[in-house]
């Protein structure tokens, strides 16, 4: 017969570069789309193989794998057929467009679900594609990587590579991570927060965000009312409402969340500096929350994501320091003192979650990952460099922090309200003019080279704010300086 149809040996050819595997893979298509129907008798494979610039060979070695799979049929003397009942076509198996949809769990629909309600940090729009390059960024990103010790941290992780690999392969390591970087978590936690925390509380997650996610797996069913602050990290309504608990958003002033006594067994909050607003908990609101919790046979959440870096006044007590009843889970990140793709964070766990929680981090991930991290961590602080880079840190951004109070912060109190703050890698501000203003704001500051982050989106049911969140760590002071200027000269400019 001739060939008189098309079959897609070309593409597979391309993708594949292998001759027979490619005749295989288009053959196989045709027959399986029932573009070839049972019975159908193929070409010999001298024809075949002057129709592709082929060997025999290789048509033989690709007719031998369609009939070893039972897609083809030899009969001696008369050819290769296509097998009955290998084309899918009319079969009751559905393909392409017309397929069924696959179905997902509840928690799947509520994952999906909740990317849709539950958006990120909004960044500035897109710069006007005219050639105006961005100047000036004060959206919310990593420290100065100049700041960071690069050496020193190379030398810790080839120190443990070497000593990992001398080791190997009788290295183990438990489901709750490194144990002296554990105990030296604990350690610092004691010294520099006042928690008692001991290495045995202590697990080493995959950024503060897994530890969040393995908690609310334990802690949430479905309909039941966990409260979370409003504004609050997007990540933390996502994982809640993945598992059907329903939000109570808590009111979020200067101070910090509004106390109440909320109908609910969980509290997630971020007492030590508000995410993003930036407020700190007063002393008596802390108090509170605790005796919410105790009446109520609540568990809160602590989640402590950057008060590490605090560039002035008195260190802020966490709740869990002030926990008697062990109804406090501490979460802890080196993400902001290090770097995002580190990907460490801990959790200080009452001992009744101990090990639930292993348990369910033994499930999602049987064998600690990040392991040389880990080690490295733990030789990375033993050796006094983590520390002296943190009070590094604390100085060079501190002076960034007074920059920005001086030229941004002191400049555009005529249209902006911000929040005071002390302590993180960004400052948190309202806009006092109307939505439209704030939008030409910021797309002429675009066109200027200067962006800021905005949180509008962090909210639910509340009235639209207009939000700026302003990162300076890793801008230079005279950066700092520029942009500001460059800010003020456009508010001046633009009229309500």
């Amino acid at each position: 017969m001739d060939l008189d149809f098309r079959i897609a040996y070309e593409r597979y050819y391309g993708e594949l570069g292998r001759k027979t595997e490619a005749l295989y893979q288009s053959l196989r298509d045709a027959i399986v789309s029932g573009m070839l129907s049972g019975g159908t008798r193929l070409p010999s494979s001298r024809k075949l193989a002057e129709l592709y610039g082929l060997s025999r060979g290789s048509v033989n070695a690709a007719y031998d794998m369609l009939i070893a799979e039972g897609f083809a049929r030899a009969e001696g003397g008369s050819g290769t057929f296509v097998a009955s009942g290998a084309s899918l076509q009319g079969s009751g198996i559905a393909s392409g467009a017309g397929a069924a949809p696959l179905v997902l769990s509840a928690w799947g629909d509520r994952l999906v679900a909740g990317k849709a309600r539950f958006s990120y940090i909004e960044q500035h729009p897109p710069l006007p594609k005219d050639g105006i390059r961005e100047r000036i960024s004060f959206r919310l990103k990593e420290t100065d990587a100049e700041l960071f010790p690069t050496e020193a941290w190379k030398s810790a992780m080839h120190a443990e590579i070497r000593d990992m690999m001398a080791a190997f392969p009788a290295i183990t390591t438990p489901v709750e991570g490194h144990l002296p970087l554990r105990e030296a978590i604990a350690r610092d936690l004691r010294r520099e927060r006042g928690i008692r925390a001991s290495a045995d509380n202590v697990f080493i997650t995959n950024g503060s965000m897994q530890a969040i996610a393995l908690l609310t797996m334990l802690l949430v069913e479905p309909g039941m009312p966990v409260a979370v602050e409003n504004p609050c990290y997007a990540g933390i309504k996502r994982a809640i409402v993945s598992q059907g608990g329903v939000l109570h958003n808590a009111a979020v002033d200067d101070h910090g969340i509004v106390p109440e006594d909320w109908d609910a067994r969980l509290l997630l909050v971020t007492p030590t500096r508000q995410f993003p607003t930036g407020a700190v908990l007063s002393a008596a609101r802390r108090a509170e929350l605790l005796a919410w919790a105790s009446r109520h046979g609540a568990v809160i959440i602590e989640d402590d994501y950057d008060s590490e870096l605090r560039w002035g006044g008195r260190p802020v007590e966490p709740l869990k320091a002030l926990d008697r009843e062990e109804r406090v889970v501490y979460i802890g990140t080196f993400s902001k003192t290090m770097f995002v793709d580190l990907r460490l964070g801990y959790v200080v766990l009452p001992d009744a979650l101990r090990e639930p929680f292993r348990l369910a981090k033994a499930l999602l991930e049987p064998h600690p990952a990040a392991l040389i991290e880990q080690r490295a961590m733990a030789h990375f602080i033993a050796s006094g460099a983590y520390a002296k880079h943190v009070r590094r840190m604390k100085r060079i951004i501190g002076r960034r922090l007074r920059a920005f109070r001086d030229e941004v912060e002191a400049r555009l109190a005529l249209w902006f309200r911000f929040v005071p703050a002390d302590a993180g890698l960004h400052m948190y501000a309202e806009w006092l003019g109307e939505a439209g203003t704030y939008a030409r704001l910021r797309e002429r500051c675009g066109r200027e080279g200067v962006s800021w982050s905005v949180g509008d989106s962090l909210w639910e049911g509340a009235a639209p704010r207009r939000t700026a969140l302003f990162g300076f760590a890793h801008l230079r002071e005279e950066q700092i300086a520029e942009g500001g200027a460059i800010i003020e000269r456009v508010c001046r400019g633009i009229r309500d």
